[in-house]
């Protein structure tokens, strides 16, 4: 893509985008487990299904965007490199991927970034520009690398072969569960939304489609209330892959096919967390405990239904935890 700016023309992906991506992207990615666990469906009331992208490459589901949009370059472009912005976990992915592909990476990331994130990066082989840690000022950083590097720019999230990557972990989960009457996925930016949308409005449109979302970053709530974009520029919560605002691309999908936004406080984030690791031994960062937060708080919505849940990553700093 040429875009300098930081944003992304509308084109929208299809359904055919998202087949072309599964083939692209099998060699690079995990096609990761479904879990279940009856302390939950007896916490919640309801059958749910953990699509966990925890245990996906760079431990984070943005993997999958990445390595489509990185392996689906010319070699021509592929030469001059890639080149994003993010808090961590889609800079780790684009590194991860540049590497497999044996290309320059650069990443702008708020110098707030958790260390082990930037260590992530940083291992993958990529070069980190630091920023403050408000989307005006990565946006501002990006714009004067782009100006200098001629790099592709491939967006966290606004980016169609971002999304339809992202769309083939729901793809997996249907193929892999069958019919589930809803999938609910965290929400900052907007991208694995987006690709649950694209997916489930294909091959299961009866499935209803829910965002969860940080009370403190709730930016895509209010949007999603008012009928158009709110972006906050620099909210704090402890779920910091969720602190990005809706783009157009991703604000199309969101608005044309996501049923409800539920948000979720920092206590509750930590709590559903915490119950994730002790219940299911298995290391989820604050952001993918989102989703089962506003499941326990909105039992009744869930209750009794067979529901998916996108465990999105499971890239957490172990001597930072914030429950410590």
């Amino acid at each position: 893509m040429s875009e300098k700016d930081g944003t992304t023309e509308l084109k929208i992906p299809d359904y055919e985008e998202v087949l072309a991506a599964h083939e692209r992207i099998a060699l690079h990615v995990h096609r990761t487990p479904v879990l279940t666990s009856r302390f939950m469906d007896d916490l919640t009331g309801a059958q749910l299904f953990f699509k966990c992208e925890n245990f996906q490459k760079a431990g984070v589901f943005k993997a999958r965007g990445a390595s489509n949009a990185v392996f689906g370059l010319s070699d021509e472009a592929a030469a001059r490199g890639v080149a994003t912005h993010s808090s961590g976990n889609h800079g780790q992915s684009l590194s991860y991927a540049g590497g497999r592909r044996g290309i320059p990476v650069t990443v702008v990331m708020p110098r707030t970034a958790p260390e082990a994130k930037k260590a992530a990066v940083r291992g993958y082989g990529a070069n980190i520009v630091e920023c403050e840690p408000s989307t005006s000022s990565r946006e501002a950083v990006f714009a004067e690398v782009m100006a200098r590097s001629g790099a592709d720019f491939v967006h966290p999230y606004n980016d169609p072969r971002v999304i339809a990557g992202q769309a083939t972990a729901s793809k997996e989960l249907i193929e892999d569960v069958g019919k589930l009457d809803a999938v609910i996925a965290p929400i900052g930016g907007g991208g694995m939304v987006s690709g649950s949308c694209l997916t489930l409005s294909n091959i299961a449109p009866a499935t209803k489609i829910y965002a969860a979302e940080p009370k403190n970053a709730d930016d895509a709530y209010r949007s999603f209330k008012a009928g158009h974009i709110i972006a906050d520029d620099a909210p704090q919560t402890v779920a910091d892959g969720l602190k990005v605002p809706l783009k157009d691309l991703t604000w199309h999908f969101v608005s044309t096919y996501v049923e409800d936004i539920f948000l979720a406080t920092e206590e509750e984030i930590i709590e559903a967390m915490y119950l994730t690791w002790q219940r299911m031994k298995m290391i989820i960062e604050p952001s993918s405990a989102v989703p089962l937060a506003t499941i326990i708080k909105n039992r009744e919505v869930f209750a009794g239904k067979r529901v998916g849940v996108i465990i999105t990553g499971g890239n957490v700093d172990l001597k930072t935890l914030p429950w410590m």
